[in-house]
């Protein structure tokens, strides 16, 4: 496992997935989009569901962090668990050959009552990663106790108990806080648009940077130059 760890420390890891409602989730689509990913110097991926991991792993040796979601985001995703939730969702993650299980680990209540340590324990019987999404500081930590590897602050903005977080930049406060506080690896994800961000992150302490939107949401990248602020 911490050679895993290892092999993506210093490095952008690059998030490749799309809705099904979307023009690029074709399968086609996305195995290009890892490809040009991985062209481009990613040193990871990051990707949602089965097929497309089991295509991730078949692509690159690079590592593979995998996920579930839904077919589509409810309204209240603020709300609820949805990256990962149940120990099924882990297992489906593991057997298509993710090296990193990456899950919601907040402190919300989760299908089936299952708890964090169970997923993880289940990540660990596997002999894989635990990643551990989460958005604030007492999060992490408790993520920290219940025995995750990693800590990536992909959910920061993007529940309820993070409202406070930046809306239009990466939480580089949470970020520092994690990297003082916890003894684990630290990832910074979510809404990072600039290259320096990148740079801040690793002055930071960061473990490693997942980047998304950015590089493979062509509709989110469009909307950023047709809808952009006026002066």
């Amino acid at each position: 496992m911490e050679n895993v760890l290892e092999r993506i420390k210093g490095t952008v890891v690059v998030s490749v997935q799309a809705m099904p409602s979307e023009p690029l989730y074709h399968e086609r689509c996305m195995a290009a989009m890892m490809k040009s990913a991985l062209n481009g110097g990613a040193g990871g991926l990051r990707v949602a569901g089965v097929r497309d991991i089991e295509n991730a792993k078949k692509l690159s040796k690079v590592p593979v962090i995998g996920i579930t979601k839904p077919e589509k985001i409810p309204a209240n995703y603020k709300e609820i668990v949805y990256i990962t939730p149940t120990i099924k969702d882990v297992l489906d993650v593991i057997h298509a050959g993710a090296d990193i299980v990456a899950f919601d680990g907040t402190q919300r209540k989760r299908p089936h009552d299952e708890k964090i340590k169970d997923l993880i324990k289940y990540i660990h019987i596997n002999k894989r990663v635990a990643m551990a999404d989460i958005s604030t500081m007492e999060e992490g930590l408790a993520a920290q106790e219940s025995g995750a590897d990693v800590l990536s602050t992909t959910l920061a903005g993007y529940t309820l108990e993070s409202a406070s977080s930046p809306t239009d930049e990466p939480d580089f406060k949470l970020l520092e806080e994690l990297v003082k506080q916890s003894d684990l690896p630290v990832i910074l994800e979510g809404r990072i648009w600039e290259p320096w961000q990148v740079d801040k992150a690793f002055e930071l302490g960061a473990h490693a940077v997942v980047i998304g939107s950015a590089i493979t949401r062509p509709q989110l990248i469009t909307k950023r130059f047709v809808f952009r602020e006026k002066k």
